[in-house]
């Protein structure tokens, strides 16, 4: 289902990325009370996410979806240096672009997306600003939300529906850390109806809706999609890098 790569402006992208929320810690409030036990895990501890990017490249995982806290990038520099060399979509960090582009930028990201904290806001002045600044770097410029039914009926309407090819977006069988009042059948045409016509290259997030589903059941949600051409995925250990990649493999 997301085997293979997908072209993004000449550059060819794994379809399965290896997500980096669960090693933000507390930052990654969705996850809840496990928010915490991330937090302890992997919070400046590179070697542990390094083992995990290590485990996740052995399962076949090429690419990552990677915010740049500095002890992430360390572990993903770590696994470059020892051959697990992944392609990189970063999302910069809010009240941080600048600094994120810059870095990103080095390590030759294929695609820098804003934070979805920035695209929700809806400030089109500083969303071209910044998009423009990532395509000045002859990389593929996206944004990423939290908010999949307002953000993009709002993009439809505004000035930087071309400034960018990629759209990171929380989908999952549930609906949930969607803003939608339940996934009724027709929030799911809707937000299809919207995102086939937005045209951009999308990445889904969140398909395990913070670990309520199963693998098995998020993964065959997704297969009835037609709109979703990459998926980010995060594990927390290497039991979970197994069953996770070797399922979403499998289908």
């Amino acid at each position: 289902m997301f085997k293979g790569t997908i072209e993004l402006n000449g550059h060819e992208v794994p379809r399965t990325l290896l997500g980096t929320s669960p090693f933000m810690g507390i930052k990654a409030a969705q996850f809840g009370h496990r928010s915490m036990l991330y937090q302890l895990d992997f919070y400046d501890k590179p070697e542990k996410i390094l083992q995990l990017i290590e485990k996740s490249y052995e399962l076949g995982i090429r690419g990552i979806q990677l915010v740049p806290y500095p002890y992430i990038v360390e572990a993903f520099k770590w696994a470059a240096d020892e051959g697990c060399e992944m392609e990189i979509i970063g999302t910069v960090r809010p009240d941080n672009e600048l600094e994120d582009i810059k870095v990103l930028s080095e390590l030759e990201a294929r695609a820098i997306l804003l934070h979805g904290v920035v695209t929700d806001k809806t400030d089109w002045n500083f969303l071209e600003d910044k998009l423009q600044l990532i395509k000045d770097q002859n990389i593929s410029a996206g944004l990423a939300t939290h908010m999949p039914f307002r953000t993009t009926a709002a993009l439809l309407e505004s000035s930087v529906t071309d400034l960018f090819d990629i759209y990171l977006i929380p989908v999952n069988k549930l609906g949930y850390l969607m803003d939608c009042d339940g996934f009724r059948t027709e929030n799911r045409a809707q937000i299809r109806d919207m995102i086939k016509k937005l045209d951009k290259t999308v990445i889904a997030s969140k398909t395990l809706a913070a670990g309520i589903l199963t693998p098995n059941e998020a993964f065959d949600y997704l297969k009835t999609l037609d709109y979703v051409d990459i998926v980010a995925v995060g594990i927390a250990s290497e039991e979970e890098a197994e069953e996770t990649f070797s399922i979403l493999a499998s289908k």
